[in-house]
């Protein structure tokens, strides 16, 4: 399968990944043949990239980090809390007693599980994301990210959940948000801006006395916002005042939302964020943090279309765990332009040849 904008979509091609909904329920399955009505659907729905069958890369398989069960456990229980959240008027309304510690809890013991079976391999997650529905997806992948990095960096199982807690429910502060704001599609005037910004002091407010969530989960919320310079918010707190699993909450959280379609703004590809976060190192972000990140995620998906320095154009297969900036392209365009005979390149191999250009088409 190769990765396809989904404006670049035509009718007759197959989706060679299922595309879920809100629920982590499938709303396309793998196979299902697009039409144009189906295609306009799912630009309208906010989805920039698809995964399209095709024979010269019908060997590439992507592996998702999550199974179907967890994603849709997670999904439906975020989705739940988060609404019975926004039902709750200015309170806290989660579901009553010491539940929402328990059932993010299990959530995280599922997430540990299936990240554990997949240690060393790379982050993809070149999620199909409903426009409408973005938080709850976004504290999904948020989690999965920062509690890999946090298995990169040798946390104990306990640590790894308070982590994993943390990130998931480090917008919550947002259910407190007038929905029409947070998707309102263009610049916030400064006052729309300085009231999205409550949503990390109404996050800790909510998480810091709930039973069986930790205080540093609240902390997570509280936090991710803050700066290495202390340009963020909502203290301006910097350098080593953050906390640890803030900071990665915040490389993560970064990284995710230039990856994803927004009411304002198309999603980027991995590399384009990835370089925006290395423009951050040392004012926004720490530096270790996001070379541990750059490491540990696919900066080139698979399947995807790029152009090499030498002129030659094909699709990247493989990725190097080793050197992730560095994959396999199996090359159908020679250097003076021409179709060929598909031949694959390992650019780990050749060290005068790198990635030009991602076709973003």
């Amino acid at each position: 399968m190769r990765l396809v904008a989904t404006r670049s979509c035509s009718p007759g091609m197959r989706l060679g990944k299922s595309i879920y909904n809100e629920d982590g329920l499938v709303l396309l399955n793998r196979h299902a043949e697009l039409t144009q009505n189906l295609i306009i659907r799912l630009q309208q729905l906010g989805v920039d990239f698809v995964y399209i069958e095709d024979a010269v890369t019908e060997d590439v398989r992507i592996e998702d980090p999550l199974s179907d069960e967890t994603r849709m456990r997670a999904l439906a229980e975020i989705r739940a809390q988060f609404k019975a959240s926004m039902e709750g008027g200015g309170r806290s309304k989660f579901s009553k007693g010491p539940v929402l510690g328990k059932v993010f809890g299990n959530v995280m013991k599922m997430i540990l599980e299936d990240l554990s079976s997949r240690q060393g391999a790379l982050l993809m997650l070149m999620n199909v994301n409903v426009l409408n529905n973005y938080v709850f997806q976004h504290s999904l992948n948020v989690c999965v990210y920062s509690t890999m990095l946090g298995m990169v960096s040798g946390y104990s199982k306990e640590d790894l959940t308070t982590l994993g807690i943390g990130s998931l429910l480090h917008d919550i502060g947002k259910t407190k948000i007038d929905l029409k704001l947070l998707q309102k599609p263009g610049k916030l005037t400064p006052e729309e801006y300085k009231e999205i910004q409550k949503h990390t002091e109404f996050g800790f407010r909510m998480l810091k006395d709930e039973p069986n969530i930790p205080l540093l989960a609240a902390h997570c919320a509280f936090q991710h916002h803050e700066r290495e310079d202390g340009s963020g918010y909502p203290r301006g707190i910097k350098g080593n005042e953050i906390h640890e699993y803030a900071k990665w909450i915040a490389v993560a959280d970064s990284y995710d939302a230039m990856t994803t379609h927004r009411a304002h703004r198309l999603a980027m590809l991995p590399h384009q964020a990835m370089e925006i976060l290395f423009a951050g190192v040392g004012k926004l972000y720490e530096q270790k943090k996001v070379a541990l990140f750059r490491d540990n995620v696919a900066i080139y998906p698979l399947g995807v279309s790029v152009t090499l320095n030498t002129g030659e154009k094909g699709f990247v297969v493989r990725i190097n765990s080793a050197v992730p900036q560095r994959p396999v392209v199996r090359v159908l365009v020679d250097p003076d332009g021409q179709p060929t005979q598909p031949y694959e390149v390992d650019l780990t191999k050749m060290l005068t040849v790198f990635v030009d250009k991602v076709d973003e088409s």
